[in-house]
């Protein structure tokens, strides 16, 4: 590798939260595009990378990593500095309250997200199982985000804090795919209903490292105030 990092990606997926945080963290990395039109995650070659074929992968001096979670922690942990710390230190307090709010996000929110927009690999090809599911989900996320919400009113440093957090932009990129995905229920949810959780994504919008991804995969001038479709200079999101 010429960087020491390697990210496999596709535009508007998982990898775009990996993204963010190797930015704001100013971390050289090579981008390298997984090409869902040919199901290039399928591959052999990406196989061999992450044997559940999902995306992202970041590839490292110790090895690739798989599982979006997994990668940011990793990251913050292995790359603190006084100046940019997204994520508290082992020894701290507040990390009790930050870890269990990142895996909440990884855990629960981003793997209720997959169920929502792609049904059919839990309930089969049956529509009507497909509307069951989701209006349940709807109905889960809703509450999910009301207490993320609370949380994000909590003025804790490691969420909707002065200085982003890769819950910040786990969350916001999670928020952007709920406005958007699947394409037959954009726009259900009431963005009114979680004012903290829009000034996380207003703040998050205005960071150097937004603009740079946002160009990077197409994403438009507020990819998360006013989430919009991607059009990628290369690949596709779905």
């Amino acid at each position: 590798m010429t960087h020491p990092y390697r990210l496999h990606y596709a535009p508007d997926n998982a990898s775009l939260i990996v993204r963010l945080a190797l930015e704001e963290m100013r971390l050289p990395y090579e981008a390298v595009l997984v090409d869902r039109r040919v199901a290039a995650q399928r591959s052999a070659r990406y196989l061999a990378l992450n044997p559940h074929g999902r995306i992202p992968v970041l590839e490292t001096p110790d090895g690739a990593i798989f599982e979006t979670g997994a990668i940011l922690l990793w990251l913050a942990d292995r790359h603190r500095t006084e100046a940019c710390a997204m994520m508290p230190p082992c020894d701290h307090p507040d990390r009790t309250h930050a870890l269990k709010w990142l895996f909440f996000l990884s855990n629960t929110l981003h793997a209720e997200l997959r169920m929502l927009f792609y049904p059919a690999l839990y309930v089969g090809d049956d529509p009507a199982h497909q509307a069951a599911l989701r209006a349940r989900l709807q109905g889960s996320l809703t509450t999910h985000l009301a207490r993320l919400d609370t949380a994000a009113a909590a003025g804790h440093a490691w969420l909707n804090g002065a200085a982003p957090s890769i819950l910040d932009y786990y969350l916001a990129t999670c928020l952007r795919w709920i406005a958007l995905y699947p394409v037959d229920l954009a726009g259900w949810r009431d963005r009114t209903a979680t004012p903290h959780l829009e000034a996380l994504c207003a703040r998050i919008e205005t960071r150097a490292a937004t603009a740079i991804c946002a160009r990077a995969e197409g994403l438009g001038p507020h990819p998360f105030t006013q989430p919009a479709y991607p059009t990628p200079p290369e690949g596709s999101a779905l």
